[in-house]
C-alpha cells in the first residue's frame, strides 16, 4: 500500500512539475492530439455500436427470459468496453510515445537534469526510438491479450462480471499503461522492455499507483491530452524510484 500510495504522490508531483513549466505541457500535449484525432473515431464507434456488439455476440440469449437477456448482455456490453478499454489504453499510450518519441525525450532529460540528470545515458537517435517504441507497444499489446482474453469471457457471468471484472481491468489497463510510461527513462539508459518489466514487477504497488489515476482520467473524453503528459512525468519519477542502481546499457 506504501509503495502504492508513492506511485499516486508521484503522479501528483507530474502535475506540479508541469504547472511550474508550462511549455514542457505543451510540447507533451502535442502528441496526444494527434493521436487523440486518430484514435476518436474508434471510440465514437464502439460506444455508438456497442448494444448491437453485445446483442450480436449473445445470440444464445434471443429466447431467454428479458430480465436474463438484460443481465447477459449488460455482461457482455461490460466486458467488450474493458477488452476495449485495455487494447485501446495500450495501442493509444504505444502510438503517442513512439509519435512524440522526440518531445517526451526532451521533456524526461528537462525533468532529469533538475534533480540531478540520468546515469548511463545512451543517445538514441529519433528513429531507434520511434522503432523500439513501436516493437514493444505491439508487444506489449499482444502480451494484454493474455489477460483482456479470459476477462472479456469472464465478464459474461453475471454479477462477477459487473463487480470483479471491472476492478481487474482497471488494474491492467493500470499495469500495462505504467509499463509504457516509464519507457523513455528506461531507454535513456540502454534499457529495453524485457529490463523495464523486470524492475517495475518488483515495485508493482508504485507501478500500479502511477497507472491507476492515469488510466482512469484518460477515459474521460479529452482530458488525457492534459493528463497523459502529467503522468509522463510521473513515470519519470517512479524509473528514477525504481532503478537505483547504474545499469548497463543495452548494446
Amino acid at each position: 500500500m506504501r509503495d502504492f500510495l508513492k506511485g499516486v504522490r508521484f503522479f501528483g508531483q507530474g502535475l506540479g512539475i508541469l504547472l511550474r513549466s508550462p511549455k514542457l505541457l505543451l510540447i507533451g500535449a502535442l502528441p496526444v492530439v494527434l493521436t487523440t484525432a486518430l484514435l476518436s473515431g474508434g471510440v465514437i464507434a464502439l460506444a455508438f455500436w456497442i448494444d448491437d456488439l453485445a446483442t450480436l455476440i449473445t445470440p444464445f440469449a434471443d429466447d431467454w427470459a428479458r430480465v436474463w437477456q438484460m443481465i447477459v448482455r449488460i455482461a457482455a456490453g461490460v466486458a467488450v468496453f474493458g477488452a476495449a478499454m485495455v487494447i485501446g489504453m495500450v495501442s493509444f499510450s504505444a502510438l503517442t510515445l513512439a509519435l512524440g518519441g522526440p518531445f517526451y525525450e526532451h521533456i524526461a532529460e528537462k525533468v532529469e537534469d533538475d534533480l540531478g540528470g540520468a546515469p548511463s545515458e545512451a543517445e538514441l537517435p529519433w528513429w531507434r526510438l520511434l522503432w523500439m517504441g513501436l516493437r514493444d507497444g505491439v508487444l506489449l499489446m499482444l502480451r494484454s491479450l493474455m489477460f483482456t482474453i479470459p476477462l472479456f469471457v469472464a465478464g459474461f457471468v453475471p454479477v462477477l462480471g459487473q463487480t470483479v471484472v471491472p476492478v481487474l481491468v482497471a488494474l491492467v489497463a493500470a499495469w500495462f499503461l505504467a509499463l509504457e510510461l516509464v519507457a523513455v527513462s528506461f531507454y535513456r539508459r540502454g534499457m529495453d522492455l524485457r529490463q523495464r518489466r523486470l524492475a517495475l514487477r518488483k515495485r508493482r504497488g508504485l507501478a500500479l499507483g502511477l497507472g491507476l489515476p492515469a488510466s482512469l482520467l484518460c477515459l474521460i473524453p479529452l482530458l488525457a491530452i492534459i493528463v497523459f503528459p502529467i503522468a509522463f512525468v510521473g513515470g519519470v519519477l517512479v524509473a528514477r524510484d525504481v532503478l537505483r542502481t547504474d545499469p548497463a546499457p543495452v548494446g
